[in-house]
């Protein structure tokens, strides 16, 4: 039995990182703009590891592209994780004076 020739490899897709990397910078852009800004520019950074997790998870793994690590499981849970924890960490610092 012959096998179908596979043709040239795909290019990886790079939308879905760049959404996650986009909000990352935002984040960080935010963050650094002042003392007060610092905790919204947190949250916007664990958002959109939050939105990557959210991808990795609805998307198939050709269209996930560049934001396909590992196993999907893998990917999901520690972008949720690492999500979930930015978010959390933002949110109970306590506000200074």
């Amino acid at each position: 039995m012959s096998r179908p020739e596979a043709g040239p490899p795909q290019p990886q897709r790079p939308w879905p990182l760049l959404v996650v990397v986009a909000g990352v910078v935002l984040g960080l852009a935010l963050s650094v703009l002042g003392q007060t800004t610092w905790r919204a520019g947190s949250v916007v950074v664990g958002a959109s590891l939050l939105v990557g997790a959210v991808e990795r998870l609805v998307l198939s793994d050709r269209a996930a592209g560049l934001l396909q690590v590992r196993a999907k499981a893998f990917d999901v849970a520690l972008l949720g994780l690492a999500g979930v924890a930015v978010v959390v960490l933002a949110l109970a610092v306590p506000p200074g004076r």
